[in-house]
């Protein structure tokens, strides 16, 4: 490809699967691109695809952007912010949806439905575990290009806004549990360690993936001394050379589990399933064992959660007390630091728009790059995801037989 052409963003390999009459037939023409900011009504979520600065970038590249009103206040990013950047502030969502592209950070809900229009681009989370057969039904109806951004993958198969949100919501974690641990009244008034003299807080990690791994990063970083678990014996190799420190590891295995467990003071579960609910590995007798005041933290909850006690709690209500142990289940924790995420989903949606415009718009950049095609879960209205197709019962087609046939769009 002349460099001269070359897109600003990659996250594929372009071009792969393409007849080359097609190729010669898809001529890039910069577009300007209308993308539109929806203010979050999904509950507990206060993040935004795109902040400010983000905003300006894209101005300054030929693009609009509609914002709804106090969309970003949440993240504590003001309309006026974002008029300053060169958006345009509407009032309803109804006039956000007159955009091209939809760009959210969870996926439409209820009566935001009604104003997605006919061949619309959704960009969103999936949140699948949380979906429902009429969700897709109605984006199909209305012939709908979906994308769901947790799916996107880079030249290298790497899940960049996954992994970037797993790190927020580890860290996260580390800094929930140190404030409940050295709570006098329900925890056990401990801070996490590092002094000397006095041995430090013990931190079990359920999990050895990304969340895993920045949980463990912070809780050394504190003092603590951890013990990793996970059914990996490849993870645990990976973690302990990322983290760069002789750390406990362990396969998961019931008696050591649940030794590690009798003595911990904080237990982050952190186990993921691909398509399914995360296993159980943490029962209610383990729980039993565990010292009263010590904190359980369950972000694999979204999945149904890997400890038996767990359940759904929110960020207005995030705790409750069970045999004497402190259970934290919220399940959208990068929202507690909506700001830092917004800016976290920003870095990576940024790139990827102005090199949808270099490119010609969306479904033309679908075609060439196989990152944005890894996402994409409806294309016209036809579902391009096998396993959504048999979770619902839906019509499924493969994508790349879709885009062999002749493109004029």
């Amino acid at each position: 490809m002349d460099k001269r052409n070359k897109p600003i963003f990659s996250y594929g390999y372009q071009g792969k699967l393409l007849p080359q009459e097609e190729m010669l037939e898809l001529k890039k023409s910069k577009n300007r691109l209308t993308i539109g900011l929806p203010r979050e009504n999904s509950y507990q979520e206060k993040r935004i695809a795109l902040i400010p600065s983000s905003v300006e970038l894209l101005s300054e590249n030929g693009h609009q952007v509609y914002v709804e009103k106090d969309a970003g206040s949440t993240a504590s990013f003001s309309d006026c912010d974002y008029s300053e950047a060169g958006a345009q502030i509407v009032n309803t969502r109804k006039e956000v949806y007159q955009a091209d592209i939809i760009l959210k950070v969870a996926p439409p809900v209820g009566p935001e439905l009604d104003y997605i229009r006919e061949h619309q681009i959704i960009i969103s989370a999936l949140h699948m575990t949380g979906q429902h057969g009429d969700y897709f039904r109605e984006l199909m109806r209305r012939k709908v290009t979906a994308i769901s951004y947790e799916h996107l993958t880079d030249e290298k198969g790497i899940y960049p806004i996954r992994m970037s949100i797993s790190e927020i919501a580890g860290n996260t974690a580390m800094l929930i549990a140190a404030e409940y641990l050295s709570n006098p009244h329900y925890g056990k008034g401990k801070m996490m360690g590092g002094f000397p003299g006095i041995p430090p807080v013990e931190v079990v990690i359920i999990g050895a993936g990304n969340v895993g791994e920045a949980a463990a990063r912070a809780a050394l970083s504190q003092g603590a001394a951890i013990k990793i678990f996970d059914s990996s014996i490849d993870k645990l190799r990976r973690i302990q050379r990322l983290v760069n420190a002789k750390v406990y590891t362990s396969l998961i295995q019931n008696n050591y589990l649940k030794n590690a467990l009798a003595s911990a003071d904080v237990v982050i579960a952190a186990l993921h399933a691909k398509n399914s609910r995360t296993p159980v590995v943490v029962t209610e007798e383990m729980v039993q064992t565990m010292e009263k005041g010590t904190v359980l933290i369950d972000i694999s909850i979204d999945q149904g959660g890997c400890i038996e006690t767990s359940r759904i709690t929110t960020h207005a209500d995030p705790i409750f007390i069970k045999h004497g142990i402190i259970h934290y289940g919220v399940p959208n924790i990068a929202s507690r630091v909506p700001n830092t995420a917004s800016h976290a989903l920003s870095n990576y949606f940024t790139p990827m728009i102005l090199n949808i415009g270099e490119e010609g718009g969306v479904k033309s950049m679908i075609r060439r790059d196989m990152g944005l095609r890894n996402g994409t879960y409806m294309y016209n209205g036809i579902i391009t995801n096998k396993y959504i197709s048999e979770c619902f019962n839906l019509p499924f087609k493969d994508i790349d037989l879709l885009l062999a046939r002749p493109f004029y769009g």
